[in-house]
């Protein structure tokens, strides 16, 4: 007789069970929320941009960092020195609160004279995530005559501030912060010299005239860089190729005068066309590499492109039946580019990826006229560009009809609900899957028809868990997927003809609420399920509309602007930030969108659709054990699984958000 098994006991859930993380444990508890932590540089970055705020606000002219052979770091700087007097409102030393607190830092203040105009900094969080990850902290402070110490430990204070009076011949300003990281947060201890080497290179190239040195304390070695040539030196001694026509470079900054930019807002930028050799490409905001790129990097392709295609049509150079698109122009372009954003909005905290939307505006603005004006002063180097583009295109166009030819026997009629795109470029082309015929209406108003087709989809999708791949096609709205992406149904192990793929991405496209969601899942199943080869290769996407808009009064020398947040978490971020900037909460408006049929084409573009400015995220399966994910799926789609569901339901509904 089996024996009777006794299910373990609920464990209680009470007010008790709710614990507030205080102080830096919620850095501790989850670091790579916070940081990168394959090794410690980023937050040993994070002292170092401090250093180089300084530098960026003409306040210093050095920055050292030493490698010491105990295993610790430290960065000097001569700028003003991290204030230690009490914080009027918090009655704690400021140098204290700089290191022990989330959210707490000089750039939050910014215009009206504030402390950092331009800075990398926003969150309020870098500095004080170097502490949290740190065995030992030490910040020696030096203003106004004064030296101030002050010691931490796994983040705490563990030595009290200590204040004395500058002895003879000691500086009279600046911050030296030493580190020694906690080897338990990172997958390796070690710093790898040479990222260290090229941060420390690059900061010296868009900081003209600051030299920045590198001490190692084992080998005695030390490395010093001062640039006066600035960006054209620096991408002049790292260029793989011999550029086809001179060097690019020059700077665009907003004035007092500017209606859309506050002042100072604008970039420098360095640019060479090469036909052999690797692409340098490095991009840079208020000094922050942004090694994902992000708008600012779109800003400098777009303004390119327009001011090449521009300068081939005042020429006539274009052959017939070609046509150019930004990455024919973009393809061969090495790059240098150093912006200058008020308000930067980043990707996650450790900033690889600059977000904000006008940046794209900004940059673009800047340089199209200028580069526009260049071409037609140097008629023979445009002509030698142009040529350049265009044999970009032709080989494109060339590879796409290869394609082409090769489906076109046999094509099932495409469904009459698709919009298609213009271009025969697979690599370029993607298909929306849009929720509802008025959000079809508005994303093929605001879309690119060039290499953009919306299919709509009425109602909700067939859940597709459990039905036989020879039934799916009974089913409209798959059968015309299947058509338009010109992929047929397949299973893990199979080997389907990827070749008459016609889309290089196959993009979801539903509301930002529950029942978008829910869509958005039914499509996910789909495409697990039948179509898994498409996921593996990388194809299928997720597009992330926003819920909010807040539309937002002039302030100092920002002029009224209007924000987009994806969530409530963002919403209250942007809330937050209009508070800081002193804005009244009756100053502001903000709309909920209902569903994308809210919106009108312009708005769709600018959130959702516009390649420089849209959040696309690429679908993967996230376990290496796809046994595993299909396991879950089974529990969450599968009509026999309700006591599967309830038991993840249990298991993990109180780190649900619910919309009710």
């Amino acid at each position: 007789m089996a024996a009777k098994l006794t299910p373990a006991p609920a464990p209680e859930y009470s007010e008790g069970s709710i614990r507030v993380l205080k102080g830096l444990e919620p850095v501790k508890q989850r670091p790579g929320m916070y940081t990168r932590t394959d090794n410690p540089l980023h937050i040993i970055q994070e002292v170092l941009d401090n250093a180089a705020d300084e530098a960026l606000g003409g306040y210093g002219k050095k920055i050292k960092v030493t490698l010491h052979t105990d295993g610790s770091v430290s960065v000097e700087d001569d700028g003003r020195g991290i204030p230690f007097g009490l914080h009027p409102e918090e009655k704690a030393p400021v140098i204290e609160l700089v290191f022990c607190r989330l959210h707490a830092g000089g750039k939050f203040d910014k215009g009206k004279g504030g402390a950092y105009s331009f800075s990398g900094g926003l969150h309020g969080v870098g500095v004080s995530v170097t502490n949290a990850l740190a065995k030992r902290l030490e910040a020696t402070s030096c203003r106004d005559g004064m030296v101030a110490k002050i010691a931490f430990e796994n983040g705490d204070v563990a030595e009290p501030l200590q204040s004395r009076k500058a002895g003879e011949g000691e500086r009279r300003s600046g911050t030296t912060v030493r580190v020694w990281p906690d080897a338990k947060y990172f997958e390796s201890p070690l710093l790898p010299l040479n990222e260290l080497t090229h941060l420390l290179r690059s900061k010296a190239v868009l900081m003209p005239g600051v030299a920045v040195s590198l001490l190692v304390e084992k080998t005695k070695e030390t490395q010093t860089w001062l640039y006066k040539g600035g960006l054209r030196d620096y991408l002049q001694q790292t260029l793989g190729g011999e550029p086809v026509i001179p060097l690019f470079e020059g700077q665009g900054f907003a004035d007092a005068q500017n209606e859309s930019f506050a002042e100072g807002e604008g970039a420098a930028w360095c640019v060479a066309f090469t036909e052999e050799g690797a692409t340098v490409r490095e991009s840079y905001v208020n000094l922050i590499p942004t090694s994902a790129g992000g708008t600012h990097d779109s800003g400098l392709r777009d303004g390119l492109f327009t001011a090449v295609k521009s300068f081939v049509e005042l020429h006539s150079l274009l052959p017939k039946g070609v046509k150019l698109i930004p990455e024919d122009v973009f393809a061969r372009a090495s790059y240098v580019l150093s912006t200058k954003v008020l308000d930067p909005q980043f990707q996650g905290q450790i900033k690889e990826r600059l977000n904000s939307r006008d940046a794209v505006r900004l940059v673009s603005g800047f340089v199209r006229p200028t580069l526009e004006l260049w071409l037609n002063q140097h008629v023979e180097y445009g002509k030698r560009l142009a040529e350049l583009a265009i044999r970009a295109a032709q080989s494109r166009q060339k590879a796409g009809q290869k394609v082409e030819k090769r489906k076109s026997s046999g094509v099932a009629v495409l469904p009459g609900k698709l919009t298609d795109c213009e271009s025969k470029d697979t690599a370029y082309n993607e298909v929306f899957l849009v929720e509802g015929d008025s959000a079809g209406g508005s994303a093929k108003m605001g879309r690119d028809k060039e290499f953009q087709a919306i299919l709509p989809l009425r109602g909700k999708v067939l859940n597709t868990w459990e039905v036989e791949r020879d039934r799916l096609f009974a089913n409209t709205e798959i059968h015309d997927i299947s058509v338009a992406i010109g992929v047929d149904p397949h299973g893990p192990n199979d080997t389907p003809d990827l070749s008459g793929l016609r889309y290089g991405k196959v993009c979801i496209l539903s509301d930002a609420d529950v029942d978008g969601s829910h869509i958005q899942v039914l499509l996910l199943t789909l495409f697990f399920r039948h179509f898994p080869k498409l996921i593996d290769t990388g194809h299928v996407f997720v597009a992330r509309p926003p819920l909010f808009r807040v539309d937002a009064p002039a302030r100092g020398k920002k002029p009224a602007s209007k924000a987009y947040a994806l969530d409530e978490g963002e919403l209250t971020a942007i809330l937050d930030k209009l508070k800081k900037e002193g804005v009244r909460e009756t100053a502001w408006s903000i709309s909920r969108f209902k569903g994308l049929g809210e919106m009108n084409a312009e708005q769709l573009w600018d959130t959702t659709l516009n390649p420089d400015t849209r959040r696309l995220l690429p679908v993967q399966i996230g376990s290496a054990d796809t046994g595993a994910t299909e396991i879950l799926m089974g529990k969450l789609m599968g009509k026999g699984e309700a006591a599967a569901r309830r038991e993840l339901m249990e298991l993990h509904g109180d780190s649900i958000e619910v919309d009710v």
